[in-house]
């Protein structure tokens, strides 16, 4: 009996550790996790159609990061591929949200993809920012296919330091 329980011991803690796993690299992913929607257009013959199985999958990870750096907040995207004219960046209420075209690039030859990971289409991705920020001096770079973006935090939103005096 005791063979038995040590079984069931072990199973149990395999199978928390896996579901466990599981949970963390879709907290982690969750966001980055994003949809590009097919763009109804005239395509070039060298394009594969988007109902194609070898573009079967819309979804794709947008890594990207946010923190705080004093009196602003930075956000960096992993865009590979994309450049600045077509990104677009709009701050809504609290939150930054950035959307752009992934256009569909196609090997030359005459071979057949096998795999194919990289997603295409338009997206959307969105950063719910943690303080208020002036989006007037909000600054935007992509170098690199590495986009970032520095908003200026809101006066009222750095908070301000007061003195105590003693008497």
């Amino acid at each position: 009996m005791d063979k038995l329980a040590e079984l069931k011991h072990g199973l149990v803690e395999t199978w928390y550790s896996l579901g466990e796993g599981w949970r963390q690299l879709r907290d982690r992913t969750s966001e980055a996790l994003t949809r590009f929607t097919p763009v109804n257009r005239s395509r070039s013959s060298s394009e594969v159609p988007s109902s194609s199985p070898a573009l079967a999958s819309n979804w794709g990870l947008l890594a990207g990061d946010l923190y705080e750096d004093g009196d602003q907040i930075v956000v960096r995207l992993d865009v590979p591929g994309m450049v600045k004219e077509d990104l677009n960046l709009e701050v809504r209420g609290d939150a930054l949200i950035i959307s752009d075209e992934k256009h569909i690039e196609q090997e030359q030859g005459n071979g057949r993809y096998r795999v194919r990971q990289c997603t295409f289409g338009s997206f959307r991705r969105t950063f719910q920012l943690p303080a208020p920020v002036n989006a007037e001096q909000a600054r935007a770079r992509c170098s690199n296919g590495v986009f970032r973006v520095e908003l200026p935090k809101e006066e009222r939103a750095r908070g301000r330091r007061i003195e105590v005096r003693s008497g």
